[in-house]
């Protein structure tokens, strides 16, 4: 195996508890059209998928509010819904455990709120390439995204790690073969399991770091 040089992370659910932000979110367009908030089934899809799959799903027992639908979501700011996301305490820590001795990455799902995300929380000078459901022609849980990263950086599937929280996040690095740890989610099927950011600097794939190799 590689030595490790590239730490790939995934948004929701990873570096943010983002839950509830995709709830106010997807309630708010729901409401605007006069439909009830989304059930348990919605909410963890909108948590896993790219928000016009994510609107499609919402919508598809209102077909007829589909279109207007996805009008509206292009027109919606999201700046306000930022509020209700929460950082990981331990992520600001763990990229400074990381940098500059791995390089840092992010495929997600989000599209054009990543910056903003990025932005606010004072996170956009600390990862090296970021891609989006908006760069790729097929995103998550298709490798696409995984191979552009690698591409960007010229490295090889085994020298990197993706952590992820979900099953498209299992099938997302499967597709490569790519080593998946798992973050709070102990059932997901993955090299490693986690609860905490900090708790992979003690992983034997993060042994280099602590032994000088930043």
């Amino acid at each position: 195996m590689a030595a490790l040089k590239l730490v790939i992370f995934d948004c929701d659910g990873v570096m943010f508890d983002s839950k509830n932000a995709n709830r106010v979110y997807y309630n708010h367009m729901l409401e605007k059209f006069g439909h009830p908030s989304m059930d348990a089934e919605e909410l963890e899809y909108v948590h896993m998928h790219h928000v016009m799959d994510s609107v499609r799903h919402i919508f598809r027992k209102y077909p007829n509010d589909l279109d207007a639908a996805e009008t509206f979501r292009k027109g919606l700011d999201y700046t306000p819904f930022l509020q209700h996301m929460i950082m990981e305490p331990d992520l600001p820590e763990f990229l400074d455990f990381l940098r500059p001795g791995y390089k840092t990455a992010i495929s997600t799902n989000r599209t054009s709120t990543m910056r903003s995300v990025l932005e606010m929380f004072r996170l956009d000078d600390l990862f090296d390439k970021v891609v989006t459901a908006f760069d790729v022609a097929h995103p998550k849980p298709h490798p696409e995204a995984l191979h552009q990263i690698l591409t960007h950086f010229g490295y090889q599937v085994d020298e990197a790690v993706y952590i992820g929280d979900s099953q498209v996040d299992r099938e997302h690095t499967a597709a490569l073969g790519m080593r998946l740890i798992a973050f709070k989610n102990p059932a997901l099927p993955a090299e490693y399991h986690v609860s905490s950011f900090m708790e992979i600097t003690r992983l034997p794939i993060l042994a280099e770091v602590g032994k000088g190799g930043k």
